[in-house]
This record gives structure tokens, sequence and C-alpha cells, in this order.
């Protein structure tokens, strides 16, 4: 018996070992890097982790450049001069900042004073990250030997190794973990970060190949980075877009303009103040091609008593006690003549009335703006059990005037634990397309009972202006050729089958464990 316990624990520990190896880089990383978080709390560990993924990502370009640069030494090439690097478009590393020299100090007992001091002559070396880099690595409940070898892990020779591409993956791994630390932190993650699915359905449906794109409640930088993705999967020029943030927390605004420096997008019209997009919009002059953003839900503090005659409310005044029709006329006044905004709010938005809401939804209807909407599934959001959808609106219509495309996608979705589900591959996808056809006024869309149908505006005005897909796109048709009969009878062929696996996997585990016994 214990012999066959042996060989059960062997192979259950190489089966552990083959899925190690087969874990994608940036879940092993990740698993290494939580283990060493010990007592810290998620909210101030992600500061350390991401704080050293971007020294390490600064220094594998920095480092690139530096070797090509002393190879040319002979033709006037100066390896430690700083304009040789700007003009690269990469961040200078001075000497006790660099990578290599923080890895030689991962045991020093000092190690975390080395990372600080490195973040603040990088700061100073490079005016673009003024205010940005975290210096929280000397703090006491910080432990130097945690520390280091968190150092070790982030520098592992897998990580290192990679010449080609490097910094592309460090920007994976960086954009993984902020995921990861928002799942960690539960309700608190969910205001620096937007769910990937939600993300990357808006950057699909919106396909934002050139021209300026504004987040004015950037988070993180998600919709950006998301932005730049598209563009590089559809061979298209990444410096052909040009990005607008606002953001009024600053520990999330240098968490985005870590994140956009790691991926090579320009950052210098991603602002902060702590007033925020309403009472100091960073760039009132400002008028975008695409607006993407996940404005916080239902605020009813936004200052609105104080913006009661506001340029911006073009199409009525936003009630004091909630910012959603504030939010949604301040992304129609940054839109260029023909551009386009994709947002999310909560789903109260498509129904409510109160403080002149409903007439404010009115207007954009009647006014031929709002182009589709989208029912989201339930649990997508860390932050907020609230039920959410998008909004897609568009300046100059030229297909479908006078009708709004409502898709119902709340059955869509996976659950990737108890509490939170994500959009899948193939239901973006399915979203998207089915909006684009639309759009197109191509012969492949059609009405699907139950998932999405075009609707004249009367429609709309006949059921008092309400936006929510489920009254207009109907229950799924039935399947009119199903045979019980052929089911039962597919159905009980099945279980029989699994009745003779399990006999068989019975009898040979009882043939050895007779063996062991002999």
């Amino acid at each position: 018996m214990y012999l066959w316990g042996k060989i059960i624990k062997q192979q259950l520990n190489m089966a552990k070992k083959k899925e190690q190896i087969e874990e994608p880089l940036e879940k092993q990383l990740w698993k290494a890097a939580d283990k060493l978080r010990k007592n810290i709390d998620a909210a101030e560990y992600k500061h350390v982790v991401l704080g050293l993924i971007f020294l390490k990502y600064i220094s594998v370009s920095f480092e690139k450049l530096y070797a090509e640069l002393v190879k040319l030494k002979d033709e006037g090439a100066d390896p430690e001069d700083k304009e040789e690097y700007k003009a690269e478009n990469i961040f200078f590393v001075p000497a006790n900042a660099r990578w290599s020299y923080l890895v030689g100090q991962a045991k020093n007992p000092l190690i975390g004073k080395y990372i600080d001091d490195a973040m603040d002559v990088i700061e100073r070396e490079n005016p673009s990250l003024k205010g940005v880099l975290p210096k929280v690595f000397s703090r006491p409940n910080l432990d130097p030997t945690s520390l280091g070898e968190l150092i070790d892990l982030i520098g592992n020779s897998t990580l290192s190794n990679v010449s080609t591409g490097s910094a592309d993956l460090l920007g994976h791994v960086f954009e993984y973990f902020l995921g990861e630390f928002a799942l960690a932190e539960g309700k608190k993650g969910g205001q620096f970060y937007t769910p990937r699915s939600v993300v990357e359905l808006l950057v699909n449906m919106l396909e934002p190949y050139k021209g300026r794109v504004l987040d004015p409640c950037c988070g993180s930088g998600g919709m950006f980075v998301q932005s730049e993705k598209f563009v590089k999967e559809h061979q298209g020029r990444i410096d052909n877009i040009s990005v607008y943030g606002q953001e009024s927390n600053q520990t999330t605004w240098r968490l985005c303009k870590m994140n956009l420096a790691i991926r090579g997008i320009d950052a210098s019209n991603v602002k902060w103040n702590t007033e925020g997009s309403f009472l100091n919009d960073a760039h009132q002059d400002v008028k975008v091609d695409y607006v993407m953003a996940n404005p916080p839900f239902n605020d009813s503090d936004w200052s609105g008593d104080l913006l009661r005659n506001d340029k911006r409310w073009l199409y009525g005044v936003p009630p004091t006690g909630n910012a959603n029709f504030a939010w949604i006329q301040h992304f129609v006044y940054h839109l260029a003549p023909s551009g386009q905004a994709g947002f999310v709010l909560a789903k109260g938005s498509l129904t409510s009335k109160t403080g002149g809401e409903g007439d404010i939804r009115k207007a954009l209807i009647d006014k031929g703006l709002i182009a589709c909407i989208v029912n989201l599934p339930a649990k997508l959001f860390l932050n907020t059990q609230i039920p959410a959808c998008l909004w897609f609106v568009t300046r100059n219509r030229t297909s479908h005037p006078g009708e709004i495309l409502f898709i119902d996608a709340r059955n869509k979705g996976r659950l990737i634990n108890r509490r939170t589900r994500e959009l899948t591959t193939e239901d973006i996808k399915e979203i998207a397309e089915t909006y684009h056809h639309w759009r197109e006024e191509s012969n492949d869309y059609q009405d699907i009972p139950g998932f999405c149908a075009s609707v004249p505006v009367s429609r709309v005005a006949e059921l008092d202006y309400v936006l929510t897909p489920g009254r207009y796109v109907g229950l799924p048709e039935e399947e009119d050729d199903f045979n019980f009969a052929e089911r039962f009878t597919a159905l009980k062929a099945e279980f029989e089958e699994q009745l003779k696996e399990e006999e068989r996997l019975n009898k040979l585990i009882l043939e050895n464990l007779a063996k062991i016994k002999i």
C-alpha cells in the first residue's frame, strides 16, 4: 500500500511540474512575487513590484543601446552621453541605478535605500519621469531579504535571456501584474484598473487606427495600451496615435505614466490634478477622434453645484447628485466633427429620469448621437456589483441614420473565480463584428432574437426613450427541430459510456493494488 501511495505521489508531482513548466512566464513570476509579499498589503506591495519591473525595463532598453554605442566609440559615439539616448527615445540610466549594479547589491541590508536612490537619480536625469517613480523601498515593513529575492526573481534568467522583444515582454508582465494586484485589492483595485476584456471590447468596437485618443479618467492607462496593441496587430503605425489623459488620483497617475513609458507611448499629454476633469479640464480646448473611458459609476461627489452654467452641457444640465450625464456630455464636447466615443456607465443610465436625466437622454437620441448600446454581463468589474453597459456615440453618422443598435451580452463571458467574470475572445469578436457589420450596412448583419436588434428611434420614443437592450432584442428563438426522444437516447448512451469507463478504472486500480500486495 505504501509503495502504491508513493507511485501516486510521484505521478502527482510530475503533473504539477509539467503544469509549472507550461505556465506562462507572467503567471510564474506573479506566484513567486506574491509569496514574497508576506504580510504587506497588496495596495502597498504593488508599488514595490511594479517599480522594480519598470526599473528592469529601462535598464534592458538602456543597456542594449549602451552596448551598441560602446562598439561605435571609435566612430565618436559616447555611451555615457545622455543625448545619445534621448535621440532614440530611451531613458538614460546612471551607473548607480542600472539593474546590474542593483543585482550586485541584492544581499545588502541597505538594498532598499539603494533602490530609492536609483529612482531619485533616474527622475533627475529624465524630466518626463519627475514625480512618477515610487520611493518606497526602504520602509521598515519591507524585509531587505525578501526585497533582494524579489530583485533576483525579476532579473531571473528567463526574463534576462529575451533579447529581442524583452521590452514587450516586460510590458506584458507589467500589465498582467496590474490586473492581479487589482484582483488582490478587490474594490479598491477597481479604481485604477478596468478589466482587460472590457477594454478590449471597447477598442475592438471603436478601432482607433489613427488620430487623437482621450480618456479623461484614465486610471492606469489600460485604454491607451490596448489601443496601441490594436494598431500593432493590424499592421498600423503606433506613432499615428496620440494619447490625451487625465487622472485625479496621483498614485494612479504614476502607475499610468509607468505603464505607458514601458510601452514606449508618449505620455506627455497625460495630466494629473486634484480637481479632476470637471472642475479643471486639462484638455479643455482639445478635440479628439476617439474617447474611451470608464468613469466612476453614479458619482454623487462631482462638484456639479459649481458647474450649473458650464458650456459642456449642450443637451441639458446634469443633476448634482449623479455625474453619469455630465460624463456623457463631457465626452461629446471633446469629440471632433467625425469623432466617436465608447464608454462604460452604470446600467441605470439607460432608464433614469432623476434630475432631468431622461430629458438629456432624449436630446442625445433625437440628435442622432447614440449609435449602439451593449448590455454587459454581471461580475465583470472588481469595484462594484452595479450592472453596467457600454454606450457608443458617433458624430455625423452616415450609416443607419434614425436607428440604434442594441446588443444584449448579459449571457456572455466565463467565470475566472467565484466573484469575477471576463468576456472571452470569442465573445469580444462576436459583439464587435455585429457592430461593424451593422455600421457598414453589410449583408452579414441581421437581427438575432435575444442578442441584437437595429431599432428605429421612433420605436425608442414609443418606449419613453428607455435604452435597455432587453426591451428591444426580444427572447432567443426556441429550437423548432428539437427531438425529445432523440436527445434522451443520446444522453442515455453517454451516461452508460461513462459508467463503463468508471468500471474500467476501478478494475485497473484493484489490479494494481493486487500486484503491490504480492
